[in-house]
């Protein structure tokens, strides 16, 4: 069984250069995957804010939504239509005053991975923090509980486990933006690797 094939002429708007479509949806993930319990998990905000710290209960009071989105790997897959649940990176902002100094986020998960985001790419409405895929509760091999979904860049940017979101005046690299990745990573500029 073939686990990808080439996307249709047809699909280029859709499906950025140098990706193939996934049959399901695969999993890959440096390091072992954290067991964090939705009643153990908290998400910390530091940084150039006033810290705050939420709790499973507190997410869900925020507003809730459904999200359809295709999912662009750097490995060169790309997954469509993902339809996860979760609450809007805006709706989350709204809630929390970030300095206006503030022109990066890095996301902090359990496990000790990092990744960076710039503001303008991070405080968009189509980006979400999910806790369902598919109708189903996020598991953990996806990152759940929680995971951050960026779907305009690449997929390591949508940091699974998330854990912390701290706003910074400048960039700080994470983990594998450190390794060798872009310090962006637009699928349809195939920003894959730094220079």
């Amino acid at each position: 069984m073939k686990f990808f094939e080439k996307p249709d002429p047809d699909m280029t708007e859709r499906v950025p250069p140098g990706q193939n479509l996934a049959k399901g949806f695969p999993v890959l993930t440096y390091g072992p995957t954290p067991d964090v319990t939705q009643d153990d998990w908290q998400l910390s905000l530091s940084g150039l804010t006033t810290p705050k710290t939420l709790n499973w209960d507190d997410l869900m009071a925020l507003p809730q939504h459904q999200f359809t989105a295709d999912f662009h790997c750097v490995t060169t897959w790309s997954k469509l239509d993902v339809t996860w649940t979760g609450v809007k990176v805006t709706d989350l902002l709204s809630t929390v005053d970030v300095d206006t100094k503030a022109l990066h986020v890095m996301a902090h998960c359990y496990g000790g991975y990092t990744t960076n985001v710039a503001m303008e790419d991070f405080a968009r409405p189509e980006n979400f923090l999910a806790h369902t895929l598919e109708g189903e509760p996020l598991p953990a091999k996806h990152g759940g509980p929680l995971r951050l979904v960026v779907p305009h860049l690449y997929a390591w940017k949508s940091a699974k486990w998330l854990s912390g979101l701290e706003f910074l005046a400048e960039p700080v690299l994470g983990f594998w933006e450190r390794n060798g990745y872009h310090k962006r990573g637009e699928p349809w500029a195939e920003e894959r690797y730094s220079d």
